[in-house]
């Protein structure tokens, strides 16, 4: 009779039930706000390779890098001046072609190999075509990402980094050589 008594008294007790009730919501309500802050991050580095791309596109699409005579790590060293602070220049890559009209641009998507380093062992073309060819540019970023817990992850290539890709497709102006 003695133990009913104190179950029916532990079951009425209301003292401890918000912090058990917090304590099975906090891990929840914690990892949605890491995925949320890591997605976001995420969204933010992939707009801002964006501006990237769209600043210096610029320099192929009014034909300067082509009457300078630039090569591609003088491109890469322009690209990589735009880019935000948070970004470091080693980890973006450029990709320029070129075509003679826009049937004949390559849209295959670009497929990263790797060293047993996890080092990316692609050769990226620079071929910024001349006055009114179809260039293609691309940049890609590894952006390193952190697991989150409960397996939430962003990675999609080794090494726990992300790959983000700004493709731009455009005619260049038909400037004097």
């Amino acid at each position: 009779m003695r133990m009913a008594g104190l179950a029916n008294a532990l079951r009425r007790d209301q003292r401890g039930a918000t912090i058990i009730e917090f304590a099975l919501v906090a891990l929840p309500f914690i990892v949605l706000i890491l995925a949320t802050i890591q997605t976001g991050f995420v969204f933010f580095a992939q707009q801002a390779l964006e501006t990237t791309a769209e600043q210096t596109a610029r320099q192929l699409m009014t034909g300067s890098a082509q009457k300078t005579g630039m090569t591609q790590a003088q491109f890469k060293t322009i690209a990589c001046g735009n880019l935000p602070a948070f970004m470091s220049c080693a980890k973006m890559m450029v990709d320029v072609q070129s075509a003679t009209k826009f049937a004949d641009v390559d849209t295959n998507a670009l497929v990263l190999t790797y060293d047993q380093n996890s080092q990316v062992t692609n050769t990226w073309q620079f071929a910024p075509g001349g006055p009114g060819s179809v260039v293609v540019m691309r940049l890609l970023y590894l952006l390193p990402v952190v697991g989150g817990p409960l397996g939430f992850d962003l990675a999609t290539t080794t090494g726990g980094r992300r790959v983000l890709v700004s493709t731009f497709v455009f005619k260049s102006e038909p400037y004097a050589s």
